[in-house]
């Protein structure tokens, strides 16, 4: 033995030899029985070192006890600690095995359901979450008053939610709440049952759950998740006011929090739907300000200055992202966007170049739209061929909104059309006309064909004279 194993053992033998000594003297002779010595002393370096967190030194002395003194009347207490030793230290197999073991003792070791629900909570830990619903279930049928049964209906909870099945994972949070409104998890079963609720669409119903946190569990550490939901759901419920200010509490009180951009980002769309402009020129300023800066929030500036009617304001605070966050997800998009304003303006050999990084974005939307404006682009310049290209790859794309689609084959019947590959411009231009979503290029599409269709017709030679006689 090594270590705190060592020194744990040491001290506790010390104690040992000293009774045995003490026994020795008083006796005359040697005590009875030295092997109740050595299983006292595994038990009590298992127990005392479970006790400091040193779970593979509370393994091994368990280990030796169980399979030294196997009709000990401490067996079943010392396989329960076993399971737990185990699962402290992640061999989550073993754990498992040991508290399916103990479940299967006489007397069951242990409060009442103590080993089945470590069952439950191993199983849960194992990604398991079908087996550990049914552990929990079964433990709450047998015995609802059990000490254990308010962490297995939380985790009964927690398995629902890891199964996809939000209403039955919020059904037993309330159940929970209800029965155990003074448990140490009651807090947690709140914020996860409101956060539940809003993954339903009910802000409303996890408004009412989160309001009063803060001055029921004031020193919580969900405290700060709980204002940014509370916000969160406020916005959703049309409470764009007191929603707004949660939310900018929240990002002042935790600005290096994990939600703090999700926060910014929830403030700038709230704003662009409704903000007057003088609270769009604040975020504006506020965000654009931000140090150190993030993708997010300068992409979010140039939204709202664009909407603000600052153009420029908008492209330097996308060049800015471009530049400082190259390989952000955002990066692309404010790429596109810097793309579609150079479009605007007809500069269409920058839009081409501003839009072929976008082209490669890994959001689809994102990917296509770009492609569409190098194609357009391309088309303005008379370059048919790399116009083709494009929007080939757009009309491919898997996924693509179907009006883009129908987008990209309009702009592939011009390129061929401008390369004089008429019958399979006329083709494309006819799918268009057939099928487009939108009733715009639809009609274009069908003025286009009878024009390449009129462009074929082959013209009418004249008759040749009769030679006069």
């Amino acid at each position: 033995m090594v270590g705190w194993e060592a020194m744990l053992a040491h001290r506790l033998a010390r104690g040992i030899v000293a009774l045995g000594m003490a026994s020795l003297i008083y006796s005359g002779g040697p005590p009875p029985a030295w092997a109740i010595a050595e299983a006292d002393r595994l038990w009590l370096v298992g127990e005392h070192a479970f006790a400091d967190r040193l779970y593979a030194v509370s393994r091994r002395a368990l280990e030796r006890f169980i399979r030294g003194y196997p009709n000990e009347a401490r067996v079943g207490a010392a396989t329960l600690l076993l399971g737990k030793s185990q699962f402290g230290l992640g061999e989550f197999e073993a754990a498992l095995e040991s508290f399916k073991r103990a479940q299967r003792l006489a007397p069951p070791p242990g409060r009442p359901e103590e080993a089945r629900f470590w069952e439950g909570e191993t199983l849960f830990r194992l990604k398991r979450y079908a087996e550990a619903h049914a552990v929990y279930d079964a433990l709450l049928a047998a015995n609802a008053a059990a000490p254990a049964a308010p962490d297995a209906m939380y985790g009964l909870a927690w398995a629902d939610l890891e199964l996809k099945r939000p209403e039955a994972a919020a059904a037993a949070f309330r159940q929970f709440l209800a029965a155990w409104p003074d448990s140490p998890l009651a807090p947690s079963a709140t914020f996860y049952l409101a956060r539940t609720l809003v993954e339903l669409k009910k802000p409303g119903d996890a408004m009412v759950l989160l309001a009063p946190f803060a001055s029921r569990y004031p020193t919580h550490p969900l405290i700060a998740d709980v204002q940014y939901l509370l916000g969160w759901s406020r916005l959703a419920a049309g409470k764009t006011s007191e929603g707004l200010q949660d939310l900018r509490e929240f990002v002042a009180a935790h600005p290096r929090h994990e939600l703090a951009l999700a926060a910014r980002r929830a403030i700038a769309d709230a704003l662009l739907k409704g903000g007057t402009k003088a609270e769009l020129a604040q975020e504006y300023q506020s965000l654009i300000a931000q140090s150190p800066p993030a993708a997010e929030g300068l992409y979010d500036a140039g939204r709202i200055a664009q909407q603000l009617g600052r153009q420029k304001d908008a492209e330097q605070a996308w060049r800015r992202l471009r530049t400082e966050f190259p390989k952000h997800a955002l990066a692309p998009r404010a790429s596109l966007d810097l793309a579609q304003a150079a479009f605007k303006r007809s500069q269409f050999k920058d839009a081409a170049a501003l839009a072929r990084p976008a082209s490669e974005s890994d959001d689809e939307a994102v990917r296509v739209e770009a492609l569409l404006i190098v194609g357009e682009s391309e088309l303005k310049q008379r370059r048919f061929q790399p116009a083709l290209k494009a929007f080939q790859t757009a009309a491919a794309a898997e996924g693509a909104d179907l009006a883009l689609r129908f987008r990209a084959l309009a702009g592939s019947g011009l390129a061929h059309e401008g390369l004089g590959q008429i019958p399979e411009a006329a083709r494309l231009y006819a799918e268009v006309a057939a099928d487009s979503p939108d009733k715009a290029l639809k009609q274009w599409a069908k003025e286009r064909l009878a024009a390449v269709r009129a462009k074929s017709k082959p013209r009418a030679q004249p008759k040749a004279e009769k030679p006069k006689s």
